[in-house]
């Protein structure tokens, strides 16, 4: 094409899962270092307990069209006996990680949550992390709340534990709540910021004690089936930067390298399951007078999609193992909680646009991967001859951010700026529009998606002047490296799966559309607890009993 420019055993989950199991009379000494009074369960034996959220990082519905008939585990489970829409949409322009999780449990677009993308999630130099390994972050970004105010608002005593990999994906489901927020640290510690605490409480200084990612050194990602199963080639030259992309694939051998490297291996979700299991246990979650939420990202999708891309058998391998580690989470869940008062949610954050240079049924020849970094520099050079601040001209994540203000001070004219970038850009191959954001007030947003979800994805205050859009199947050049994208209007980055699995929703499989902003409200509906802001998402009336 062209270019411009291991199982949950295995890390000792099957003990923690016993010890779960074995009641709750150790529950006064493992709460020793988190004091709780909780009271007895509500006298309404059907009313929900807990909600389980569940965030699946860049996974897109293409992976159970293609591997469905070869689950057995959480997926099949879910898939089975919840009501399941595979033809659901993060409606918005930006489809990446921080945005994605914004939207989630607020019921509301980017525009509203103030979270249009990455580069603006929730980096936040106050607030430093507890022990470092990772980025200083906190939700200061995030506008209104989210399903555990409104939880929170209805019964005070409804408490919340988010976990993640990645900080942004433990962090915006919660919105602003200063709940139990933990992610992954490169030091390979789970932590948190001091946005939310000053020390991180006993029982994760306990699971980080047991040294679990560093004890996987040397370890060897085998395919998890016979061979037979997987009938994408293995020596697809473009995974991986062409380097290691034939398996097996193996961790580092010494331990703090293979802490490092373990986002990019299927472990690590396993790690994250398990965590999530601990902080059920020592928070006596969902099991009070209150609901609580338990919301878990997994983060090992979208880390395998970008290296390898959602064509290849590594991102096979790991949906497979995905659906089996889901399943043993789910058994051991239920063994300590009533699975008639538990609610389980899943979707994802966007799906993926696979690598320009792998063709397949449908896909355009002349995908490639676009950069403007040439074009962006020569302006930027023409407003410095003409005494600008090169400053006020920015491009990132496909939009043209314009300081108004500084250009005409300069003296120079912002709309012709805009006028010659619109004109210069459209004329780069591989792009599909770019739009003077202005004219989207106007747009025929039921016919033209693209301009709704750049309409849903824009503050009120943002500066972009421009937004360009690529043609489907052609992504943004990252770090002059290839690289499996996500990020655009397109329907391979929007399309997610969203499934509703409990006593209040009725299993079966619904072709309509539906909008991850409904997954709020939906929630909210069936727990009775009325959301306190202005939602963009509606009840999924079809998904209820």
């Amino acid at each position: 094409m062209t270019r411009v420019s291991a199982s949950l055993h295995s890390i000792g989950l099957a003990a923690l899962c016993l010890t779960l199991a074995a009641g709750h009379s150790e529950r006064a000494s493992a709460q020793a270092s988190t004091p709780l009074s909780r009271p007895a369960p509500t006298a309404d034996r059907s009313a929900p307990t807990l909600v389980v959220f569940i965030t699946v990082d860049q996974l897109t519905p293409v992976y159970f069209e293609r591997y469905g008939d070869q689950l057995d585990g959480g997926f099949a489970r879910l898939l089975r006996g919840g009501a399941v829409y595979l033809n659901a949409y993060q409606d918005h322009a930006i489809t990446e990680t921080a945005p994605g999780h914004a939207t989630t449990l607020s019921g509301r677009f980017p525009r509203s949550t103030g979270i249009m993308m990455n580069a603006a999630g929730v980096q936040d130099p106050q607030a430093p992390v507890i022990g470092g390994g990772a980025a200083p972050a906190s939700p200061f970004r995030f506008r209104g709340e989210s399903l555990i105010d409104w939880m929170r608002l209805a019964d005070q005593r409804s408490r919340a534990l988010s976990v993640s990999r990645k900080d942004r994906g433990a962090i915006l489901p919660l919105g602003r709540a200063k709940q139990n927020v933990y992610w992954y640290s490169s030091n390979g510690r789970f932590t948190t910021s001091t946005y939310y605490a000053d020390t991180l409480p006993t029982w994760l200084n306990d699971f980080n004690a047991r040294r679990l990612p560093q004890s996987m050194a040397g370890r060897r990602w085998e395919l998890s089936r016979p061979a037979s199963y997987y009938p994408e080639p293995d020596t697809v030259a473009v995974e991986s930067g062409g380097k290691n992309y034939v398996f097996p694939h193996v961790l580092p051998s010494t331990p703090a390298d293979a802490a490092g490297a373990l986002p990019g291996f299927p472990w690590m979700d396993e790690l994250t399951l398990s965590v999530a299991l601990a902080g059920l246990r020592a928070l006596d979650l969902g099991h009070g007078a209150a609901p609580d939420l338990l919301a878990v990202s997994l983060s090992t999708t979208d880390a395998i999609g970008h290296q390898y891309g959602p064509d290849s058998r590594e991102a096979h391998d790991q949906f497979l193992r995905l659906d089996r580690s889901l399943g043993a989470f789910l058994d051991s869940l239920f063994a300590v909680r009533d699975s008639t008062r538990v609610i389980i949610a899943l979707t994802a954050d966007h799906g993926v646009t696979p690598f320009p240079e792998v063709s397949g049924p449908g896909r355009p020849r002349d995908a490639r991967h676009v950069q403007l970094d040439s074009l962006v520099a020569a302006m930027r050079l023409t407003i410095r001859a003409r005494g600008g601040d090169t400053t006020s001209f920015g491009f990132e994540e496909g939009v043209l951010s314009l300081d108004r203000g500084a250009l005409t001070r300069a003296g120079i004219s912002p709309d012709s700026v805009e006028r010659a970038f619109i004109t210069a850009v459209r004329r780069v191959p591989g792009v599909a529009r770019a739009d003077d954001v202005r004219s989207f007030a106007h747009a025929d947003t039921v016919h033209d998606a693209v301009a709704r979800r750049w309409l849903h994805t824009l503050t009120p205050e943002s500066s972009v002047a421009v937004a360009v859009t690529l043609q489907p199947y052609t992504v943004w050049e990252y770090n002059n490296s290839p690289m499996a994208m996500h990020g655009s209007p397109s329907d391979l980055d929007a399309r997610v799966p969203l499934i509703l699995y409990g006593a209040p929703f009725r299993p079966g499989r619904h072709r309509e559309k539906a909008r991850v902003v409904d997954l709020a409200p939906t929630l909210a509906h069936v727990l009775h607890v009325p959301p306190t802001d202005k939602v963009d998402g509606r009840v999924l009336e079809a998904a209820l009993r």
